[in-house]
């Protein structure tokens, strides 16, 4: 499917909203994560499509959002990576905060359409490319990494991907509220959030969210 193609189907399948917890912030959102999900396979003609992660505000993204917001320090002026970007929410953040550049890595290309169309809405300007997971960060000063320690195979490489940017100097920043994968003997918190979540998402209608950096 175009580019074009896959910005019309998510503008047709969701509508432009607040953020809970950031709502300086709009998003072209969802309500339905399922029938969504089998409206984007009914679309490829395929039945091994990813879950429109694009289409939805999840908790750590929304508590990444709103410690950058509050906190432009960390990101203003500078070059700013967000791994796994989904609907481009902290990536939006870190462009108002003030950084310099920010690169969204995704792989979805309704993702990659949904981050354009919200960049957009929200008056920034944010790049996007695909799997940077097996370098250093793509020579950002700032690695994000919100929502993506569900499946072991893709924390395992997004953790060698932060240590790498730690390594080299870079600052790491990560959303999460304590998924399976989550390597959080390694992590240091920096801040706590009770964030407003989809219940038929997350079996709950807040979560306590934390905002974590390597130790």
């Amino acid at each position: 499917m175009t580019s074009d193609g896959c910005a019309t189907f998510v503008a047709a399948n969701s509508a432009l909203r607040p953020v809970p917890e950031v709502p300086e912030i709009s998003l072209y959102a969802a309500d339905d994560a399922f029938s969504l999900w089998e409206a984007v396979e009914r679309k490829v003609g395929q039945s091994d499509q990813p879950p429109p992660f694009w289409a939805f505000a999840w908790p750590g993204g929304q508590a990444l959002a709103r410690y950058v917001l509050d906190h432009p320090e960390q990101v203003a002026g500078r070059r700013v990576l967000d791994l796994g970007s989904g609907s481009g929410l902290t990536a939006i953040a870190c462009a108002r905060a003030g950084a310099s550049a920010v690169l969204a890595s995704e792989l979805d290309p309704f993702a990659v359409a949904a981050i354009e169309l919200n960049a957009t809405a929200n008056d920034v300007s944010i790049a996007v490319t695909g799997d940077v997971l097996g370098g250093t960060g793509e020579d950002a000063q700032v690695v994000l990494a919100a929502d993506i320690w569900y499946e072991r195979r893709l924390a395992q490489r997004a953790l060698g991907l932060l240590q790498r940017a730690r390594a080299r100097g870079a600052d790491v920043l990560i959303g999460d509220i304590g998924r399976t994968f989550l390597p959080r003997s390694l992590m240091r918190e920096r801040a706590a959030y009770d964030v407003p979540v989809i219940a038929d998402l997350e079996d709950a209608a807040v979560k306590r969210v934390l905002v974590l950096t390597l130790r």
